[in-house]
Parts: structure tokens; C-alpha cells; sequence
């Protein structure tokens, strides 16, 4: 009897590919947009196969358009000579509304646009982008304590179960 290959699957639809959860630990999110990447096939394929890192990744306006910034795509194997940079700028797909309100925001308030995950929607991969302000010392302080504090309480309603 043949015995039967262990296919590695690719990421389901609808499941997350990549997050970034430093991002909220650094910065006070204030609002998220939903943004279409501009890939090769290659980094489709790498992608699928979480071969993403998004730790230092933003997003940035080069004239009228927004780019995807040092989000690392590992190669892909099997591409060979196709293969992809894994560190280059990553053209961004949104609504023009969308990106006059963002480069509004950036550029008179000094907001921080960062790449917060990575999803599979309908087959697309989609990048979830926050609206971010850098949080002071004292803040990231107050959401460790908050969370220590949430922590507690499960704990205590575990044990009192």
C-alpha cells in the first residue's frame, strides 16, 4: 500500500495571515481601513505560506499613491529566478477618498499609518491599515497595568469555579 504524502495546507479563506501586535502596543490606533496589496505571484505564494513578517512595516505616501514599507516576504522555493525582493515597497489599493483622508491626517497631524495584519478575504489577500499616535512612556505603562488587572480577574473567576 502507497503510503500517502502530508501536504503542508495553505492558509484557509477568511483566516489571518499576519499580524503586527506590536503596533498596538506602541501606538493608540485610532482608526483602521481595509487596503488591497499589489503582490507577484511569488509573494502570493509566500504569503499563503506565512512567510510574512509585518514587525516594522508602515505605510507611506510616494507622490499621490500609497506604499506597503519593510514588510519582509520570505522567497518562495520554488519560484527560482521569479523570485521576489523580500524587503520592497508594496503598492497599496484604496479608494481615492481614502487615501485624501489619510494623507490629510499624516501629513497636518503627524499621524502613523502601519500595517496591522494580513487576512485572506474571497481569495485576495487584504491589509488592515491603523491610523496610529505613538504612545508615550506613561501610556504603554497604563495598558500593562490594565491588562495585568483583566488578567487577575480571570484568574480569580477561574479558581473561584
Amino acid at each position: 500500500m502507497a503510503k500517502t504524502k502530508k501536504v503542508k495546507s495553505l492558509a484557509p479563506p477568511g483566516s489571518s495571515l499576519a499580524q503586527n501586535r506590536r503596533a498596538t502596543y506602541n501606538y493608540e490606533i485610532l482608526d483602521r481601513f481595509e487596503a488591497g496589496l499589489v503582490l507577484a505571484g511569488s509573494e502570493v505564494k509566500a504569503i499563503r505560506d506565512r512567510k510574512v513578517s509585518l514587525a516594522e512595516s508602515f505605510a507611506q505616501f510616494r507622490g499621490d499613491e500609497l506604499f506597503l514599507m519593510s514588510m519582509h516576504v520570505g522567497e518562495f522555493p520554488q519560484a527560482h529566478k521569479r523570485n521576489h525582493e523580500p524587503l520592497r515597497p508594496r503598492k497599496m489599493l484604496l479608494h481615492r477618498r481614502q487615501l485624501d483622508k489619510l494623507y490629510g491626517e499624516v501629513q497636518n497631524t503627524g499621524m502613523a499609518l502601519l500595517c496591522l495584519q494580513l487576512y485572506l478575504k474571497d481569495g485576495r489577500i487584504k491589509a488592515e491599515l491603523g491610523l496610529g499616535r505613538g504612545k508615550k512612556l506613561h501610556d504603554k505603562r497604563a495598558s500593562i497595568k490594565e491588562r495585568d488587572q483583566k488578567r487577575e480577574v480571570q484568574r480569580a473567576l477561574r479558581e473561584h469555579n
